[in-house]
């Protein structure tokens, strides 16, 4: 049993690090020596979670957490919470959480007015409001029962501006965004400019109404401005998102840019499958970031890393670095971990594992194209202990991603070799270890390079793949001349070096390993 965070009123807890997104036995718990339960901490009678946090803990005081599988004592950790200076209730500021009444001003005021070490608390309601701005050193706790609704009229929406020249017109100031390019969008319904040291506890609710108001409708349409996020960080370092619901979003749900040292914990994003664009996570440039025990079940990515479409990746060259995602779980969704395609600044050192996937069309999804430019950089990416199941192609790795509207252009998808130049992404090594999925559709994994720069180097150990014989034919890359799979093995174009070290397929229609243009194969079984 590991403490991954402690709050003033919360914890959250890792039961075993080397068991999945569930435990294989559940467990009961003390705490300083009483049983837990709902009523008491928000945490389920018997916990089947292997990350979990308990709530509704007191400020500066010392605490015993003990386990017990089948009755019987496992382990023990003592922790202590942190100081808290005070706590102001939103409803002292004249929030009524009638769901009526816009309860704005008065959920701002009590942010604007907390001093630093204090608590905003959001208690039992359903609060109707406007986007929210954050405010550095201060923790927002939502207690249960407690939500909060985004209003529906873009009209009553702050505009965060693209693009500002300094006034000396020697640089820039950068607030909006929308898929990898400064533009002006709306406020997100949590925004934080520029904050740091903000703790934001659940297990309270935020939804977004995307289809309530028309975010929905025509949604790559620019109305007035872009769509809001649910949660948007730019310039902000040492964030904790904490046992939130988020549900709902008019576009993407999590959205930091321009971040370092953020944590994840025990999130729940949730949006219907046929909604637009509601990606669940999508750090943009950021680095040092954890995700555990978070669930999706989103309209497109459940997470995508991403670093800039063009210009901001080859202006800031900032990657997405040093990310570990752990003891999540993605159902369905477009792709379960996602790299790209707005990725020009790089993404470097992902660490995927403990995760579970069901129903997502892609497990591990690698996306990016001709164009991208020179620090567009993929590398140092790795998938292990991961377990899926109805994921119809567990891998892929896609260098002519038809994105963008020259995606289609034989720039794009020629498969002759054209000039390397600044504006060549790179594949660099992605490694695929321990990885098990059962009931594939379309085919184990499919690779598409560049032929004027290979993807360098796939590496597959210890992986088990069973096939669907009632699944239907999918083109598992989203390019031109993919051909429509069932039932296939690994399918190789364009890669320098390709591992297979005791890998398993069951189930295969043909041949086990179809590569063309690869110049090193290694299969050992």
């Amino acid at each position: 049993m590991k403490l991954l965070f402690v709050s003033a009123r919360s914890c959250t807890v890792l039961m075993d690090e080397n068991s999945g997104f569930f435990l294989d036995l559940p467990r009961t718990f003390k705490l300083n020596g009483e049983a837990l339960n709902d009523e008491s901490s928000y945490i389920r009678r018997e916990e089947e979670r292997n990350v979990f946090s308990i709530y509704g803990l007191w400020p500066d005081t010392e605490y015993t957490l003990e386990a017990f599988v089948k009755d019987e004592w496992e382990s023990r950790i003592t922790f202590r919470t942190e100081k808290e200076v005070v706590s102001l209730n939103v409803r002292r500021f004249g929030a009524r959480g009638d769901q009526q009444h816009d309860d704005t001003a008065a959920i701002q005021a009590a942010i604007l007015s907390c001093p630093p070490g204090g608590r905003v608390l959001i208690p039992q309601g359903n609060y109707l409001t406007g986007p929210l701005f954050l405010k550095s050193h201060i923790t927002i706790e939502l207690k249960p029962d407690a939500a909060l609704f985004l209003k529906t009229e873009r009209e009553q929406f702050p505009i965060l501006p693209g693009m500002t020249r300094t006034t000396d017109e020697e640089g820039e100031v950068l607030l909006g965004s929308w898929e990898g390019n400064p533009l002006d969008a709306f406020a997100s319904f949590i925004t934080g400019i520029g904050v740091e040291d903000v703790k934001i506890i659940g297990p309270g609710v935020l939804d977004g109404q995307g289809g309530a108001g028309d975010w929905w409708v025509n949604p790559k349409i620019k109305k007035i401005a872009y769509r809001p996020r649910m949660f948007y960080l730019k310039d902000c370092k040492d964030i904790t998102l904490q046992g939130i619901t988020v549900r709902n979003s008019p576009a993407w749900n999590l959205h930091p840019t321009f971040s370092e040292n953020l944590s994840f914990l025990n999130v729940t994003v949730q949006a219907p499958a046929n909604s637009p664009n509601t990606d669940g996570f999508d750090p943009e440039s950021c680095r040092h970031v954890r995700v555990y025990g978070t669930v999706f079940s989103v309209g497109d990515d459940c997470i995508a890393l991403k670093a800039g479409k063009i210009y901001m990746g080859m202006k800031y060259h900032v990657p997405c670095e040093d990310i570990e995602i752990a003891w999540c779980c993605m159902l369905d969704g477009h792709g379960g971990v996602t790299v790209g395609s707005e990725m020009a600044g790089g993404v470097k050192n992902v660490r995927v594992h403990h995760c579970y996937m069901r129903g997502n069309d892609r497990g591990l999804r690698i996306k990016t194209r001709r164009g991208r430019g020179k620090y567009a950089v993929i590398d140092g990416i790795v998938f292990d202990h991961v377990r899926m199941e109805g994921v119809r192609c567990p891998l892929v790795v896609n260098a002519m991603y038809f994105c963008d509207p020259d995606g289609r252009t034989d720039y794009v998808q020629s498969r002759e070799k054209q000039p390397v130049d600044d504006t060549t992404p790179t594949i660099g090594s992605i490694r695929f270890e321990q990885v098990e999925a059962e009931n594939c559709e379309a085919c184990a994994g499919y690779i598409l390079g560049l032929p004027e720069r290979p993807v360098g180097e796939i590496t597959m150990k210890d992986c088990r793949f069973t096939f669907n014989p009632d699944g239907k034919p999918m083109a598992p890359a989203m390019a031109w001349n993919v051909e429509e799979c069932k039932n296939r093995g690994l399918i190789a174009y364009f890669v320098d070096r390709l591992t297979l070290d005791h890998v398993t397929m069951e189930g295969v229609s043909g041949e086990r390993v179809k590569a063309t243009e690869v110049d090193t194969i290694i299969d050992e079984g």
